[in-house]
């Protein structure tokens, strides 16, 4: 899966890649050279005391010693590269990705999932690829150059080796796996701690204002002791490879130094031929090392890939149709033709056979109680649903036959839950319109009921926003995503419950104005309040997914009992 994860974004990188090879190569082959050097340095210097020899013999050490460096730094820092520029990729794909998921889709990965995938995951990913890109090449050259080395040294002593790389490998083995399933399993556990903290944090108004500071403390103190306790389990393994892999390599030096020391003093071995050999050995069993770390890496980077995967592999639900249609007239009318729908796995239809138009040049309304489909009937009409059976008409085309961003530019949306971005006002302004002049801004900001509390801030149009809106209220929020639809100027508004956070008064002279500026355009919303819609050109009353009643308010007063006892609920009796 990691290979198959990362082979499209290696290869435009071949060349970098092959770069990266030959320098590391170029360091391995003058770390194999250097020990030859050291035995001619000691067997035709040291020990027969040719001060000019041992002159010229290590300067061409120290020469090679310093090549060597400069090509490490060199070949690091290419390989660092590759690394941080797949990420980049890897990130970038994610997100596309998930920009194309529907609601379903959003819903099945979980948003801090998602966020911990292009992080923490991609994150665990660069880093095995940075040290895989050295260590794969510097390992495996290391360790049968060395042997060759060694054998042309005295090859007596190899016999050494094959005891002590398959008792590396072997036990290489056995740790890993170990090790996978529980890389698995803490990439779940930091899925979970993301996911508690990032509900702590925003809900942490409601979390005051209810007192369960203390609970929240012990459902994070929960799932970090999982976290804890699952990456213990791992650091505990390694913990014990390291010594094992030490107490290895230190037998093996103490091993060549025991029967090689009997050769030299039979005179059968040079001592610089011994210092070679032990300099070899020790460069094997330290490529397996090497290959150890990387292993180290492997798992976690496995299972991270695997999480990056299944979100690339996703396919989304929702996609546009392969020869996409233009409406002929693009008016923003929305006809309901027996539609119903259904999230994945319910017992019974959300939305169950509506039909009814949405008509440019008037006002609609949706109005029913809480979990009457209210909020899933808005977003059938951008289809960020798909619906189970029927059809849903824009400007008199199937949405289905639209290519979304062609069905997107033409609605002006206003969520339940306004969200603005952190910048300044005049960008969350400009989103759906970048072109929007200052005065076209004012204008919007002006039938939103706006204009005086932006024209209070510091900075007018210029004053900042901090992410998600946090430094404005409620209603100031509202009032900004309405002026934000306002100002893309659509053929088609729906406004979901976004007047909940306005007075009474602001609600009224908010609605009077925007009746004047929307007066060509289609107009849905989406309300609890009654006196929000009770002015609508036409009501639809929806009760457990079903349509109860359609008309306006005084006809729906004496033909709709649900409605009636909406409004009974919120205006009284004489309403």
């Amino acid at each position: 899966m990691l290979l198959r994860l990362l082979r499209p974004y290696l290869r435009p990188r071949a060349g970098s890649i092959g770069l990266v090879v030959v320098l590391l190569v170029a360091q391995t082959l003058g770390n194999l050279y250097l020990p030859n050097l050291n035995a001619d340095l000691i067997n035709g210097g040291v020990v027969t005391g040719n001060l000019h020899y041992i002159w010229v013999t290590g300067a061409w050490m120290l020469g090679i010693t310093l090549m060597i460096s400069a090509v490490a730094v060199t070949g690091i820092y290419w390989a660092s590269r590759i690394a941080m520029a797949v990420g980049a990729d890897l990130r970038g794909a994610v997100f596309r990705a998930v920009q194309e998921f529907s609601l379903g889709d959003m819903n099945e990965f979980g948003t801090p999932s998602l966020i911990t995938r292009n992080t923490n995951d991609i994150q665990q990913i660069q880093i095995f690829l940075q040290v895989a890109l050295t260590m794969m090449v510097i390992a495996p050259i290391m360790m049968v150059g060395g042997m060759v080395f060694a054998i042309h040294e005295d090859a007596r002593l190899l016999p050494l080796l094959a005891v002590a790389v398959p008792l590396m490998v072997g036990f290489l083995a056995l740790m890993m796996s170990r090790v996978v399933p529980r890389f698995r399993m803490m990439q779940t556990r930091i899925d979970r701690i993301t996911q508690v903290l990032r509900e702590q944090i925003t809900g942490v108004r409601v979390i005051r204002a209810f007192v369960r500071g203390g609970d929240e403390a012990t459902r994070f103190d929960g799932a970090n002791a999982d976290l804890t306790a699952t990456t213990l389990s791992v650091n505990r393994l390694f913990a014990l490879m390291m010594p094992v892999m030490m107490v290895i390599l230190n037998l093996s030096s103490v091993a060549v130094m025991w029967f090689g020391g009997r050769l030299a003093a039979g005179g059968s071995l040079s001592i610089g031929n011994l210092t070679a050999f032990l300099s070899y050995i020790l460069q094997i069993l330290i490529s397996v090392m090497m290959a150890t770390m990387l292993a180290i890496l492997v798992p976690r980077a496995m299972a991270s890939a695997e999480r990056i995967g299944q979100v690339l592999a996703t396919r989304p639900s929702i996609v546009d149709p392969p020869t996409p249609r233009r409406p002929t007239r693009l008016d923003g009318a929305v006809a309901f033709e027996g539609v119903s729908f259904s999230y994945p796995g319910s017992e019974r239809p959300v939305l169950e056979d509506l039909d009814f138009r949405f008509e440019p040049g008037r006002t609609s309304a949706v109005i029913g109680g809480t979990g009457s489909g209210k909020s899933t009937l808005l977003n059938l009409i951008p289809r960020f649903l798909d619906v189970s059976d029927g059809v849903v008409r824009v400007s008199g085309l199937d949405v289905r036959e639209w290519a979304r961003e062609d069905l997107w530019s033409g609605i002006g949306l206003v969520p339940q839950a306004a969200f603005l971005f952190r910048g300044t006002v005049a960008s969350n302004l400009r989103v759906g319109r970048p072109e929007a002049t200052d005065d076209e801004l004012w204008r919007a900001l002006t039938i939103a009921q706006a204009h005086d509390f932006v024209a209070a801030m510091s900075g007018g149009l210029d004053a900042p926003i901090d992410q998600g809106g946090t430094n404005v209220s409620g209603g100031q929020r509202q009032r900004l995503a309405i002026a934000r639809a306002l100002v893309k100027r659509p053929a088609l508004y729906l406004f979901d419950d976004c007047f909940s956070a306005l007075d009474a008064e602001t609600d009224a002279r908010l609605r009077a104005a925007l009746a004047e500026a929307t007066a060509e355009a289609t107009v849905v919303i989406v309300a609890q309040r009654v006196s929000t819609i009770m002015h609508a050109d036409e009501i639809v009353v929806l009760d457990e997914g079903r349509v109860v009643g359609v008309g306006g308010h005084a006809d729906l007063l004496d033909s709709c009992p649900e409605y009636r006892e909406i409004v009974t609920s919120q205006l009284g009796a004489v309403a």
